[in-house]
């Protein structure tokens, strides 16, 4: 927060996550409570807002109130918002994104049966994270480059910052090594 970034957003949970064995994905949602029981109170304490993006319906029901509990208390602070992709997948938010545009087509009484063009669908305003900007950098830890699926249609012109460094390893050098190599960029 030093840096005066409002948004932070982490890929916690993948909806491709649900194949791991069941023993990971278990203690992964263990440690998901975990955090959300002892560190809404910090993230309140310090303005950040949290918010989670993802279909959190297979959820369980405790782990589902954790979140509305955590959204809630912190939904009027303002310094950074911090974004924590739960069973969340690119495919899945464009899915639903165009899930949601035609629903609201529908609402305004457009036939689902007109034709449409490409440029008539703006799907923006129905992805998970409409509330925020498109990242302008994304970062990449544990040496693999590829996205993930991660953020698919926000990340279109965003740089992307590659590093062998595992989530865990990834300190404040690590970022300040991320936010110089993204300084040196031309946008």
């Amino acid at each position: 927060m030093a840096r005066d970034i409002p948004y932070l957003t982490l890929f916690a949970f993948s909806t491709e996550n649900w194949k791991r064995p069941v023993d990971e994905v278990n203690h992964l949602m263990g440690l998901f409570v975990s955090a959300l029981e002892g560190e809404v109170s910090k993230l309140h304490k310090n303005g950040i807002r949290l918010r989670v993006i993802g279909d959190l319906q297979p959820f369980t029901p405790r782990l589902q109130a954790l979140i509305a509990s955590a959204e809630a208390r912190t939904a009027g602070n303002d310094r950074l918002t911090l974004t924590i992709a739960a069973n969340y997948g690119g495919q899945w938010d464009i899915q639903q994104a165009f899930g949601g545009w035609l629903k609201a087509r529908h609402a305004a009484g457009r036939s689902t049966a007109e034709p449409v063009s490409p440029k008539d669908i703006d799907l923006e305003p129905y992805l998970a994270m409409a509330y925020a900007p498109n990242p302008d950098l994304l970062i990449r830890t544990g040496g693999e480059q590829r996205t993930s699926n991660f953020l698919l249609w926000q990340s279109a012109y965003a740089e992307l910052y590659f590093t062998d460094t595992l989530w865990p390893a990834f300190d404040a050098a690590q970022m300040e090594q991320a936010l110089a190599w993204y300084a040196q960029r031309e946008r």
